[in-house]
């Protein structure tokens, strides 16, 4: 059985299994955390969110196993269509999306009025062209011109694009980006500009958008409150910050080692969304401490054998883009485990592969694929004979001079 499964899912069996256990763990605090919503929304029928998340999980998991068969080379050509897409969702949402909170960051799809959190799809294709472009330009790095600015313009552009409706995302985006270009040996010098030039360009933003009287000024309302919530911690403050922050320390503190068991949380009837932005909390509650520290261990066994790939990669390209994937994948999983035991304040990020979502499940599916094709490529040397056939033709066309998708040496 492991034989024929090992056949069909190739690359690193460690994150096939971490993806299925996180399936798993999701699919029982989904429906655990959905009971309230169920009754109120659903009239009681408790499997309904249950059979939604399986159905996304199931496609989130077709979607693993075909971005895993595509060769990460044709990534590389396609991380300049994904951004060409990006950029117009962003504009279209920013001005004409969904809003929530006066926070434009859903398109919904006519007819079906499925709906799409277009950032979750730039995320992704941001980091792909970063990979690509950090690839190609290693000779010329430390030249600012040349190669840091090609990188760095289309980051700022999806931050800023990103940033009136959803600043975490952007500051993830953004600081995932800084890591990327550190590893990809862009000058330090070069950095600390960019760093500091980000400093201003959010300190104008603040300061300046408030005068304009719009939404936007209503957003840095939101992200004063949320952060005067956090360090000031009035417990009589009524804001809904503050009680979501309060009801998920509940549940942490009474989770204790063991928890309350499966389906036995309290607080779900309580925190605005359990399922989501707040399941971490949920997860603690009903799992203990055991539970909440073997969903952050998975995490990061999931960075360290992104670590493991990156050092048998040959080439640039491939180390630049499973390394890029995985930290903004593991990075927006600690953003949310932070929020939910009051580490920092209150954001908008899930858990991914764990939280209730739709679109967010396929494009954290396919960031995992994406990894997943980056580890069949550099499998030890007696898997590589068992799938030579069929990988073949890929492998003839990878050496070819002008073959610009795996340009540079890892080692350089």
């Amino acid at each position: 059985m492991v034989d024929k499964l090992s056949k069909y899912l190739r690359g690193d069996k460690v994150i096939w299994g971490i993806i299925i256990l996180l399936s798993l763990v999701s699919l029982l605090a989904v429906y655990s955390s959905t009971g309230t919503i169920a009754y109120r929304y659903r009239e009681g029928n408790t499997l309904y969110y249950f059979l939604r998340q399986g159905s996304f999980l199931i496609m989130g998991l077709l979607a693993i196993y075909v971005t895993h068969l595509i060769h990460y080379k044709y990534y590389s050509r396609l991380a300049q269509i994904f951004l060409f897409i990006a950029i117009p969702l962003l504009l279209v949402t920013l001005f004409m999306g969904t809003s929530v909170n006066a926070a434009p960051r859903w398109l919904t799809v006519p007819v079906i009025g499925f709906t799409i959190q277009t950032s979750d799809f730039a995320k992704v294709a941001i980091i792909m062209y970063m990979a690509r472009m950090l690839a190609m330009k290693q000779d010329q790095i430390k030249n600012f011109k040349e190669a840091v600015l090609p990188i760095l313009l289309p980051l700022a552009l999806v931050c800023a694009l990103i940033l009136p409706a959803n600043f975490s995302t952007a500051f993830m985006i953004f600081i995932v980006g800084m890591i990327l270009m550190f590893i990809g040996r862009v000058s330090f010098k070069h950095l600390l500009l960019i760093n500091l030039g980000g400093l201003v360009f959010i300190a104008l933003f603040i300061f300046l958008i408030p005068l304009t009287k719009t939404g936007l000024g209503y957003r840095v309302e939101t992200w004063k409150n949320r952060i005067e919530s956090f360090v000031i911690a009035d417990k009589d403050k009524s804001d809904d910050d503050n009680y979501q922050a309060e009801q998920a320390k509940i549940a942490v503190a009474t989770g204790g080692v063991l928890g309350k068991g499966p389906g036995n949380s309290t607080q779900r009837n309580f925190l605005p969304n359990p399922f989501s932005d707040f399941i971490y909390a949920i997860i603690i509650e009903e799992y203990g401490l055991i539970g909440g520290v073997i969903i952050l261990l998975l995490y990061l066994i999931l960075l360290y054998r992104a670590g493991v790939i990156v050092r048998k990669c040959e080439r640039t390209f491939p180390a630049f883009l499973a390394m890029g994937l995985t930290l903004l994948l593991v990075m927006q999983a600690m953003i949310n485990m932070a929020v939910a035991v009051n580490l920092i304040p209150v954001t908008g990020q899930t858990l991914p592969l764990v939280s209730m979502g739709g679109s967010s499940i396929l494009f954290t599916s396919s960031a995992l694929g994406i990894i997943l094709s980056v580890s069949r490529s550099v499998m030890p040397a007696e898997d590589v004979t068992e799938v030579a056939k069929t990988d073949n033709s890929v492998n003839s066309e990878e050496n070819e001079k002008n073959d610009d998708l795996s340009e540079g040496d890892v080692n350089k």
